[in-house]
């Protein structure tokens, strides 16, 4: 263009000419990415040379790519911004739009982004503060994604699809500062503690909001053995929500969750909690009735990463495998499995009181001891009742309804349908937190039913209880 008879030179957005900033923006990973990526979105230019893809459209076009999450993502003026920030080289996109843009463009993100893969040396900036100055947008995506998620259990409505999987998406992206781990430990003590004297999903809002908070501080530069330990707690804390998910009945979410905790766990490289995510996963699977074939991939990966050593996640799998072969009639299998479970518990002799889904007590050997023998019509069921009732803390709600629903499956076993279904009705009814492991059992008081029975007045109240979540 011309101005009063003097060549003027268009200078891009991204381009800072001399004369107007004294500061020369740093050169290196950020501006080669963001030279990739403005090229992506600007070629082939028009026959006017006017670029493809304008910053809205393009913004538009990544919303679009993420499906339901983009109902947690900046708006389209917003998003823009963030485009020309990552073209100039000022950011680099993070592991949520990074997927984005591998999707529109059709490309993988080792070629967008091959060159952060490896990260840069922080900047003498980065030193002083131990994070960049500039607050990450894709933190306030997954902050408002969490917000989302609670919100919509406090409605009592299903958690959109997407939502659970973009406030949890920073767990993998472990970068980060020094922090008090043993605070996070505690939290998931804590949450431990509390999990199993409160309402299925009441702390499903709590620990999303804190695995949200958590992931921001895995972002920051953390010394390796930290990085470690703070993903062990990512995999406790995501591994607690899933239970909580499963027990009231999202078991979708309750997948997504899994899906987190196996993966933090991996990368904290912490044997036991590999080993534990993924018997706990394939325990849940078979109380929610999943697929046979999953349960035993997951048992098959316990074995395989425990590599001989007794774990409390190692003694889960092992459970699964024999509600799995209880289902199967199998009863030698049965047999040679609680056996294999209990020279587990005696390698592992964990003797201290109490209840914790992250070990494996005599409580819930004599759980699933209880169970084997009253599917089995075996009269030792009643003993074992009797001693998992005694060991049990009195607020440790859901197990304590199962054991009776056991005595329940043992009573119907036996012949005594009217006072099984008695009883079973009678701790549905009064149960303070349900339980996916509650669910299974009652539906094993309802399919032991003689055909005669299945049409009773209680046997079709049980059914209406547990027609759904509940």
């Amino acid at each position: 263009m011309r101005t009063l008879g003097r060549a003027v030179t268009a200078v891009h957005p991204c381009e800072v000419h001399p004369k107007m900033s004294a500061v020369k923006r740093p050169e290196g990973v950020k501006k080669v990415i963001g030279a990739r990526l403005r090229a992506l979105r600007e070629e082939p230019r028009d026959e006017l040379g006017h670029s493809r893809w304008s910053r809205e459209k393009w913004a538009i076009k990544l919303r679009g790519a993420a499906g339901p999450s983009a109902q947690a993502m900046p708006g389209v003026q917003s998003l823009a911004q963030m485009i020309k920030q990552w073209e100039c080289g000022d950011h680099v996109p993070g592991p949520f739009y990074r997927a984005l843009y591998a999707s529109v463009t059709g490309k993988t993100e080792k070629e967008l982004f091959k060159e952060a893969l490896s990260p840069e040396p922080p900047t003498s900036l980065t030193k002083l503060v131990g994070e960049s100055p500039l607050t990450s947008l894709e933190d306030d995506v997954r902050r408002r994604a969490a917000m989302q998620v609670i919100a919509a259990l406090g409605a009592g409505a299903a958690i959109p699809p997407g939502l659970l999987e973009t406030a949890l998406s920073g767990i993998e992206d472990a970068l980060g500062n020094p922090q008090d781990t043993a605070e996070w430990e505690r939290l998931v003590a804590d949450y431990d503690h509390r999990l199993n004297a409160s309402p299925a999903g009441a702390l499903a809002g709590e620990l999303t909001t804190d695995l949200a908070a958590l992931s921001v501080v895995l972002k920051r530069n953390l010394p390796p053995l930290q990085t470690a330990t703070l993903l062990r707690v990512s995999a406790a804390l995501s591994g607690l929500l899933a239970i909580d998910f499963s027990d009231a009945g999202d078991y979708r979410a309750s997948r997504v969750a899994w899906g987190a905790a196996t993966r933090a766990a991996d990368g904290s490289g912490d044997q036991d909690m590999q080993v534990w995510t993924r018997g706990q996963q394939a325990k849940f699977s078979q109380y929610s009735g999943g697929s046979p074939s999953t349960l035993v991939a997951l048992a098959d990966e316990a074995h395989r990463i425990a590599g001989g050593t007794a774990s409390p996640g190692l003694a889960h799998a092992i459970g699964a495998r024999m509600y799995l072969a209880i289902d199967d009639g199998d009863a030698e299998k049965v047999r040679a499995l609680l056996a294999e479970m209990n020279r587990v518990c005696e390698r592992i002799g964990d003797t201290e009181p109490g209840h914790s889904v992250f070990r494996f007590r005599e409580t819930q050997r004599l759980w699933s001891e209880s169970y084997a023998y009253a599917q089995a019509g075996d009269k030792r069921a009643a003993e074992s009742l009797a001693q998992a009732r005694g060991l049990y803390p009195m607020n440790v709600l859901a197990p304590r309804v199962n054991l009776t629903l056991i005595e329940s499956v043992s009573l119907v076993k036996g012949r005594e349908v009217g006072e099984g279904l008695e009883l079973a009705l009678n701790v549905l009814q009064g149960q303070e937190r349900t339980s996916a492991g509650g669910r299974m059992l009652t539906g094993s008081v309802l399919g032991l039913l003689p055909p005669e029975a299945r049409s009773l007045p209680e046997a079709r109240e049980i059914r209406a209880l547990t027609a759904g979540p509940v």
